[in-house]
């Protein structure tokens, strides 16, 4: 089956021949390979470029092993390119893999890395460069910093609801709720049936993703960084911060003295799952003061999939669910992704007027457009539709808003403007954000 990732593949050859390395990235087994070869394979060799012209290593096979040495690497590209006439594509798949080595003129000086043989390589004007990383152990933090102002980042993530429906066709319902449950990482596709599934997600949040944090970040209190996990899996779409995932471990825990896990582990630890794109942390931003608060914040998972086999598929709150959905198809479509908080006054139970910050699930940024969307997952009563509308009301602004539910077929805008959508509809719908 051929998953198609049109929308990585644009963007792979916007970046062609723009003298910088392209540099792929996002979480485990998202598809970051496959985007590279075969699907830019194919697009390069459909253009006409010779396949000898294709030189590709894969760093993880046993046949490529000598070029783990970035040296080695270096050296038997220049011997295929230099000097040579045409357009050559260089592919290094997994070049987390890459060996540092000692410099052979000062093998007591500054070791040897990949970094120092692509950044070789760039300067050969007929040789585009693309490589792939599996992100625990080459995260673009990292490679972006050694590469600062010669790099494209590619941020890939696991299927979109839209890929994940194109592939699996079928009732939109059931597609949606399979895709709920069993998130969008594309091997799923090929499992073959729920118990198969369930197990694979079981297996990578557990032995795969955990295991490469706690070893590439040498992680002493892996028991602390599994429960801040498995809070910040059971509270997606919740407000949240350090202190309050410390406080919860703690008490539930019965932690006292020497023993007490403090906030700034629990930061450090949160920013460990971040930066192997397990989560994203959402902030809140003042909508008419325009500046950011510090927190709390919220915390959405990368792939839903994974969050529910880390909790053992239970707490199926789908209003949270879909949230999460939803600010991953934002983040997916390119758009810069906040909480918006805005202000306004109504009488207390002594009837004085107080000021009430009111939330809007997302503000949605990208191009200069700008986005209000709200995610209800049903509006029962007037008095739910009322409270989901309010916020809209106090932006002050004129920029579109949306409340994106799951209770409606079709779609509708309400007398002051805002559109009303069933959330399969906006999912499949690339031109509304």
């Amino acid at each position: 089956m051929e998953i198609k990732r049109d929308l990585y593949l644009k963007r792979l050859i916007s970046y062609m021949w723009d003298g910088q390395v392209k540099v792929i990235t996002g979480i485990r087994r998202c598809g970051k390979s496959y985007l590279l070869n075969p699907l830019f394979k194919k697009v390069l060799l459909e253009q006409g470029v010779p396949e000898e012209n294709i030189l590709s290593f894969e760093l993880d096979l046993a046949r490529d092993i000598r070029y783990r040495d970035p040296l080695e690497l270096a050296r038997a590209v220049r011997e295929r390119v230099e000097g040579r006439a045409g357009q050559f594509y260089l592919f290094v798949d997994e070049i987390q893999m890459s060996d540092r080595v000692p410099n052979p003129y000062n093998p007591a000086g500054k070791a040897i890395t990949f970094y120092d043989a692509l950044n070789d390589l760039r300067s050969l004007s007929n040789l585009d460069i693309y490589v792939t990383g599996s992100n625990s152990r080459m995260l673009s933090s990292d490679i972006l910093t050694e590469f600062r102002g010669r790099s494209d980042e590619i941020r890939v993530h696991p299927l979109s609801f839209a890929e994940y429906y194109a592939a699996v066709g079928g009732d939109r319902a059931d597609a949606f709720e399979d895709y709920a449950f069993f998130g969008g990482l594309p091997l799923i596709l090929s499992r073959p049936d729920d118990a198969a599934k369930m197990q694979y997600l079981r297996a990578l949040i557990s032995e795969l993703y955990l295991k490469d944090i706690v070893e590439r970040k040498k992680i002493k209190r892996e028991d602390i960084l599994s429960a801040t996990l498995d809070l910040l899996c059971s509270s997606v779409g919740s407000l949240t911060n350090p202190n309050n995932i410390a406080n919860a471990l703690n008490s539930r825990q019965k932690r006292a003295g020497e023993n007490t896990v403090s906030a700034n582990t629990v930061k450090a630890y949160i920013g460990h799952l971040a930066d192997a794109y397990l989560f994203e942390e959402c902030r809140r931003f003042d909508v008419r003061g325009r500046d950011y608060f510090d927190y709390p914040n919220k915390y959405y998972c990368d792939d839903l999939g994974l969050r529910n086999a880390r909790i053992g598929f239970r707490q199926q709150e789908m209003t949270h669910i879909m949230e999460n959905i939803l600010y991953n198809d934002l983040r997916i479509r390119g758009c810069q992704v906040d909480i918006g908080i805005v202000y306004g006054t109504e009488k207390n139970r002594e009837g004085r007027t107080v000021q009430t910050a009111r939330e809007i699930d997302f503000i949605a940024t990208r191009g200069g457009k700008k986005t209000y969307i709200q995610s209800a997952y049903a509006m029962e009563t007037e008095e739910k539709a009322a409270a989901e509308n309010r916020p809209f009301a106090l932006t002050g602004d004129s920029f579109p808003k949306i409340i994106v539910r799951h209770d409606i077929r079709r779609r509708w805008y309400d007398e002051q403007g805002v559109l009303n959508i069933n959330i399969m509809d906006f999912l499949l719908d690339s031109s509304l954000v």
